[in-house]
């Protein structure tokens, strides 16, 4: 049940979960409430008084007893448990002129409409467990036990099946399993790759285990893996978890990897780490819900193109090098056990096929995900990362294309960047005329840096305020101690180092500032080339389609504001998270769904926009914020974006 927050005196209401943090509450309700110390309550300067309701605050020693009486709470520190209504106090300048900050236009995306999207999806799997209860052999009933076990099953299951003879362990085991059962026994069956193909018996277990049927659905991202344990009788998870790629140690991003790859025994100790990541995962969710690796029967997965390769074994070398071409963009159906996956001999291993070199299983996932194949809509999916991946199309068309956008949106290439976890910078306001922040972080704590969505939030709140131009260049006009030169250039202070828990001032640079230019230019110019090659303008779609965890604490107006993402009704926008996670899911769950991805990999044709000359164009323009052509952005100030900048520029 969510609870209603409404700020005084601008009577401005959000909702929000059970145990939202209050400053938070009114960063997304575009109310300033200066607070520099991220969430600790040492600062003291984000009091505001509590008019109606109850939040529970911790760290009420900041606070006097005659503060804590009359009402007085520190935002930062303060849990909302019900609807409540705050005063916002007035903050006076010694003239006595008012500094009351106008409340500011947010808006995040609705996971509302995630259904409309992904649809729904059925429990059936693509493995299943069925129980038997065979009768002995005699001297009159002396067929060979596998012939026996194919009788009992065609018995219970109409339609034809046959043994998997590519596994000689279910030979060999079988007739100790039907002996040890004492003849009960639980077959798992492998549905067929096309709908009329026969199912195939891949395992017998003795006794009824037909209630330890597992799923394992995995996202093999760059850095980090993340696991997904679905109880396949009923299609629900029952285990999550994540761990960091452990191939990190011979490469941050995948170029890295190709390189090192190309060593004496590099591909074989990349491969391995994949597997040990797989592994850890395999170890936590089991450990976690008290089974056994054993009991998962299938596990399907989806990552880019070069981590595919590499945790398959197959040599990457070739993707890097023009024409970038990958080995192979259909992985074959490979047992986990064959590559050292903690897992029952029997269990499959499927990764989604990939499109090109850089448009990976990941992407082809989320687009599986959305359904888009499916769809009369035009609609454009981004999944924003190191490299920017982007599909345009609908049932009948699919064009993708991806733009190295380079790792400023997971705090690469920014000086005090990280990655969203605690500590970090996710969201940030500043008072037009004292140039104080507001920041709030994850974890509500002391600031330790600035993530990809904080970076989003302290940019155009830069612009607007006049701190920075256009061109994301410092106004040196501007008398302030948070502006000053640095060992970088010009930065804006955001906190001083006696609020940070890494004991130095934390800042964002001018440098900073241009890496993210060049991040956004070329995401931008990757939408406007693959829109171009279709003959569409961004008028001609129906909805825009975020993926990937970076846009779930994405603002809307403040990622148009600085030209990340076209400037369309708001209503279009979808958010759709983790689809390579997702495709993973649906595609364990129901194998119906499953079998749909062959017909997205063949809807989906590759643009390269290393040598696009439109690209080039595109791209230079988009190195303004929020570009050169304001027509592109009509939604956008005026006299924050032309205004104030042909007057500095």
């Amino acid at each position: 049940m969510e609870h209603k927050v409404t700020f005084l005196p601008d009577n401005i209401s959000v909702t929000v979960a059970p145990g939202e943090n209050l400053l938070a509450a009114a960063a997304l309700a575009g109310i300033y409430i200066q607070a520099s110390c991220g969430g600790d309550g040492v600062c003291r300067k984000c009091k505001v008084d509590l008019v109606e309701g109850k939040i529970r605050s911790s760290n009420s020693d900041s606070l006097t007893s005659r503060e804590i009486e009359e009402g007085v709470r520190l935002a930062c520190v303060s849990t909302i448990i019900e609807d409540v209504t705050v005063q916002i106090p007035d903050v006076v300048q010694a003239d006595g002129k008012s500094l009351k900050s106008k409340p500011k236009t947010t808006r995040t995306i609705s996971t509302e409409s995630l259904e409309s999207l992904v649809g729904t999806w059925k429990v059936q799997p693509p493995v299943r467990k069925l129980f038997l209860s065979l009768p002995k052999p005699a001297l009159d009933d002396n067929i060979p036990d596998m012939q026996r076990l194919i009788r009992g099953i065609s018995q219970t299951v109409p339609g034809t099946l046959e043994p998997d003879y590519d596994h000689p362990e279910l030979v060999r085991e079988l007739s100790p399993i039907l002996r040890e059962g004492d003849w009960e026994v639980t077959v798992i069956l492998l549905q067929g790759k096309q709908e009329n193909e026969p199912e195939r018996i891949i395992a017998v277990e003795p006794g009824d285990t037909t209630d330890n049927l597992y799923g394992l659905a995995i996202d093999l991202g760059t850095t980090t893996f993340g696991g997904v344990l679905i109880d396949l009788n009923n299609g629900k998870i029952i285990a999550e978890t994540s761990v960091y790629n452990s191939q990190i140690g011979y490469g941050e991003d995948v170029i890295s990897r190709i390189i090192y790859s190309q060593r004496t025994g590099g591909l074989k100790a990349l491969q391995e780490k994949a597997v040990y990541s797989i592994n850890s995962i395999i170890e936590k969710v089991c450990r976690e819900v008290v089974i056994s690796p054993s009991d998962i029967s299938y596990i399907m997965g989806a990552g880019n193109t070069i981590m595919a390769h590499l945790l398959l074994g197959i040599d990457p070398k070739y993707i890097r090098e023009a024409p970038y071409v990958p080995s192979v963009s259909q992985f074959p159906l490979t047992k986990a056990a064959a590559l050292g996956i903690m897992a029952h001999p029997s269990v499959r291993l499927f990764l989604y096929p990939c499109i090109s070199s850089y448009v990976g299983g990941d992407i082809v996932a989320g687009v599986h995900a959305c359904q888009m194949h499916e769809s009369e809509e035009i609609s454009l999916f981004i999944d924003i990362g190191t490299n920017g991946e982007i599909v345009v199309g609908n049932r009948e068309w699919m064009v993708t294309a991806a733009c190295s956008a380079g790792p400023a949106f997971e705090g690469g290439g920014i000086k005090y960047g990280m990655r969203a976890s605690s500590g970090a910078i996710e969201n940030f306001h500043i008072h037009k005329k004292t140039l104080d922040p507001m920041i709030v972080t994850v974890g509500n704590t002391n600031p330790r840096g600035i993530c990809g969505s904080g970076l989003i939030a302290i940019v155009p709140e830069l612009v607007e305020a006049g701190v920075i131009d256009q061109r994301g260049k410092f106004t040196q006009n501007t008398k302030h101690p948070r502006i000053r030169t640095g060992s970088d250039g010009w930065e804006y202070v955001i906190a001083w180092s006696h609020d940070t828990l890494i004991g130095e001032d934390i800042v964002i640079t001018e440098i900073d500032l241009d890496n993210l230019i060049r991040a956004k230019g070329a995401l931008f110019a990757g939408y406007q080339t693959l829109l171009d090659s279709v003959g569409i303008g961004f008028d001609g779609l129906d909805r825009v389609i975020l993926a990937g965890n970076f846009g779930s604490h994405i603002d809307l107006e403040r990622a148009i504001s600085i030209g990340l993402l076209p400037d369309m009704d708001r209503e279009r926008f979808f958010y759709l998270g983790n689809g390579s996670m997702l495709g993973c899911r649906i595609s364990l769950t129901d194998h119906r769904r499953f079998r749909q991805r062959v017909e997205v990999r063949q809807l989906m044709t590759n643009l390269e926009l290393s040598d696009n000359v439109n690209f080039m164009n595109y791209y230079m323009a988009a190195l303004f914020l929020p570009h050169t052509d304001m027509s592109l952005f009509p939604s956008v100030s005026s006299d924050c974006c032309e205004t104030k900048f042909n007057r500095r520029l």
